[in-house]
């Protein structure tokens, strides 16, 4: 995809030093810099979530003023591919014409009513067809979806505890924040001040990928447990594939009368065309969605089995409610992005992420860098240590300092990863062949960067 005339090719960091090892182009990033001096005015840390500030990696993001297909446009003029995809929901790249066209043509009838409409109705028909759900409702964003859903759970067995697994990133909910990854992992937090002690103790956590200790807390205060909160695959300490755990997770949660909440936030119509639930077949009995879904504007979705979902008002006792629920133009755009995809574009975006994973291994194995590419479907990351990781503490025991020299370097030469070790990389079917060359240039620059970095107490 070509861009427009004004737009460079290649960017450099906004304003960290070049890592060792990168290609350093030494384009402007003057107006990137003013914007993020203006914004930490008005914004704390100059952003609207946390990952986008470059805590962890370092210097001064680049502010975006557009996008098209696999190419992001900062205020510089520099462009980059684009691997990270919005944090997931660009499965199509950005301002497919389809999309764009029917959210002009929505917003042209009202940006919002406060009332049914027909579409709405579509889009669940849509998500009921592709998933396990018998019914669902729409909401704006994930956050808003698994807060529905575990209180959802609750009112339906009359339980309170939720069982979650470290470094599995739920939204921002208080209850599910504790021990989260994504934003959290980056920053070092183990959970967030203000959440209260009565929040949290009714949540409790346990190590991915470990049923023994999902069966021993069952043990313990299986009569008490709710529900089993899991991502599809978990996606927020990295990518890590659950190898048959969810099937598990269903077996136990079943025994004891709990639910299994199966958030496909992040995997929903992204790693296929039924998302998680397409690759494993494990139906939860309650589903949350998000990004695919929404076509890239606030929408989201959580469902599941009809006896459950009627319990939610008006029909039930379990209240939630929202103004700008199935907005007719984020209805819209999720909508087209999922009429949008079909069987092709999930070939697509599977040989893509074949073609990025063995871009990034080849350079780090020309470097001699110790890593494994962390795989769950369509969806990836780096790992600097041998072998797959299983969970938050195998993750977070690699060689993280790696990351962000690689990072800057591949930044540097035009490639823009997600700003965390723990985020997922997503790819999009707009990568060209031109693009994959560009992203073999910034891999080995990215290598080299990682070979020579040192850690801490170096």
């Amino acid at each position: 995809m070509s861009s427009q005339s004004a737009d460079r090719p290649l960017s450099s960091s906004a304003s960290s030093p070049a890592a060792p090892g990168a290609t350093t182009r030494g384009l402007s990033h003057d107006r990137s810099r003013r914007a993020m001096a203006h914004a930490e005015e008005l914004i704390p840390g100059g952003v609207n979530s946390p990952v986008r500030a470059f805590g962890s990696v370092g210097g001064t993001p680049p502010f975006i003023t557009r996008a098209k297909g696999s190419q992001l446009i900062d205020e510089d003029g520099n462009s980059y591919v684009d691997l990270f995809c919005s944090w997931g929901p660009m499965i199509h790249g950005h301002a497919h014409p389809q999309i764009v066209e029917a959210v002009q043509e929505a917003a042209s009838r009202g940006l919002s009513y406060g009332a049914p409409t027909e579409r709405e109705v579509e889009l669940v028909k849509v998500i009921r067809e592709r998933t396990s759900i018998e019914k669902a409702r729409l909401v704006n964003s994930g956050t808003e979806a698994t807060m529905s859903a575990v209180r959802l759970a609750r009112g339906f067995t009359g339980r309170d505890k939720i069982l979650k697994f470290e470094g599995c990133y739920h939204g921002h909910v208080d209850s599910l924040l504790v021990a989260a990854g994504s934003g959290v992992a980056t920053l070092g937090l183990p959970d967030s001040p203000g959440i209260t002690q009565a929040a949290a103790k009714d949540t409790i956590v346990v190590p991915y990928r470990d049923i023994a200790a999902v069966r021993e807390a069952f043990e313990r205060c299986g009569d008490e447990i709710a529900a089993i909160i899991v991502e599809g695959a978990a996606g927020n300490m990295g990518a890590v594939n659950p190898h048959g755990f969810n099937a598990e997770l269903k077996e136990v949660a079943h025994a004891h009368g709990a639910l299994l909440i199966i958030d496909e936030v992040m995997t929903g119509f992204r790693v296929s065309r039924q998302g998680w639930y397409g690759l494993d077949g494990v139906a939860g009995d309650l589903t949350t969605f998000g990004k695919v879904v929404s076509g890239g504007l606030p929408a989201a979705a959580f469902g599941g089995r009809a006896e459950i979902m009627d319990h939610l008002a008006p029909v039930g006792p379990v209240y939630q409610a929202g103004t700008l629920s199935g907005n007719p133009v984020a209805v819209a755009a999720g909508l087209a992005s999922l009429k949008l995809a079909d069987d092709a574009t999930y070939r697509a975006l599977d040989n893509n992420a074949d073609k990025l994973a063995d871009i990034l291994s080849s350079a780090l194995s020309e470097e001699s860098v110790v890593h494994h590419i962390q795989r769950a479907g369509n969806m990836l990351s780096v790992r600097f240590a041998e072998g797959e990781g299983a969970n938050f503490a195998d993750m977070q025991a690699a060689d993280t300092f790696r990351f962000p020299a690689f990072f800057h370097a591949m930044l540097d030469n035009g490639v823009f990863a997600p700003p965390s070790v723990f985020e997922t990389w997503f790819v999009s079917t707009a990568l060209t062949d031109a693009d994959f060359e560009r992203i073999e240039v910034a891999a080995r620059a990215g290598a080299k960067a990682a070979k020579q970095a040192q850690g801490p107490g170096a």
